[in-house]
């Protein structure tokens, strides 16, 4: 799982927040710019200065350039030498395998999940929604905050079936997919919507519909690109790899949005 940790000391002057004054070590610069990049702060395409980020965390070069080669082999940037260096842009169709992949799989897990859960386990299940139910609640829901809830609810089902190491496995090289989701979070903060499909599927669930539980998991996965929509080849196409192939969805809402 993905966890933004929110790092408070220091001084940030890309915000002009000022902190208590820290002394960063290497492990310090690559949390936090990896929870920048992860929450969006840091922007698909944005550049990364050697110089603004010494000055930023009141290093030398070295461990900067430490980091960066770190993050680079994360696959969150992309080092063009002697010209520059940028936070990795969105791909698409990497993205959209890795929803595929993920909706074949928990949908498995949750039909396996159906033949077992307990009152006491929709109990648990129900509590964490209702977590994310609260935070929806208030003026402005932090998206670090309901992704972390979010996972703590999808994570559930998998534990409960011994599937514990498949959850941490589709964990893995997803940082392309996570930050579509906070992309999703952050611009379309429909927040009311997701905890609302969970609802449904908890339902599903209850009932041990499992045709039922099959369309709302594919809905569910599916989602962030249904709430985006025709902002991802527009107000978002610098976000991704140039010659994005965009979902005849997605191409469907341009047309009709034109017309």
């Amino acid at each position: 799982m993905v966890y933004f940790v929110l790092y408070l000391n220091g001084c940030n002057r890309r915000t002009g927040a000022i902190f208590v004054t820290q002394n960063y070590t290497s492990r310090d610069i690559y949390n936090q710019l990896y929870n920048e990049i992860m929450s969006l702060q840091r922007k698909p395409g944005a550049v990364l200065r050697e110089n603004a980020l010494c000055e930023e965390f009141g290093v030398s070069r070295t461990p900067i350039r430490s980091v960066l080669q770190e993050l680079r082999i994360a696959g969150l940037i992309e080092v063009t030498p002697y010209k520059s260096t940028h936070v990795t842009r969105l791909d698409f169709d990497t993205i959209s395998q890795q929803i595929y992949l993920r909706v074949a799989v928990e949908t498995a897990v949750l039909l396996d999940f159906c033949e077992l859960c307990t009152p006491e386990q929709m109990e648990q299940l129900h509590t964490r929604n209702n977590a994310l139910r609260r935070l929806t609640l208030q003026p402005d829901p932090a998206p670090e905050a309901f992704y972390h809830l979010d996972g703590c609810l999808h994570e559930y089902w998998f534990t409960a079936t011994g599937k514990d190491q498949l959850w941490e496995l589709i964990q893995t090289n997803q940082n392309s997919y996570s930050r579509f989701r906070m992309l999703d979070l952050v611009e379309a903060r429909n927040f009311d919507e997701i905890v609302s499909e969970h609802d449904d599927l908890l339902r599903a669930i209850a009932a041990k519909d499992t045709a039922q539980v099959r369309d709302l998991c594919s809905k569910h996965l599916y989602g962030g690109v249904t709430r985006l929509g025709q902002e991802l080849p527009t107000k978002f196409a610098d976000y991704f790899v140039p010659g994005t192939h965009w979902p005849d969805p997605v191409h469907k809402k341009e047309e009709a949005g034109q017309a």
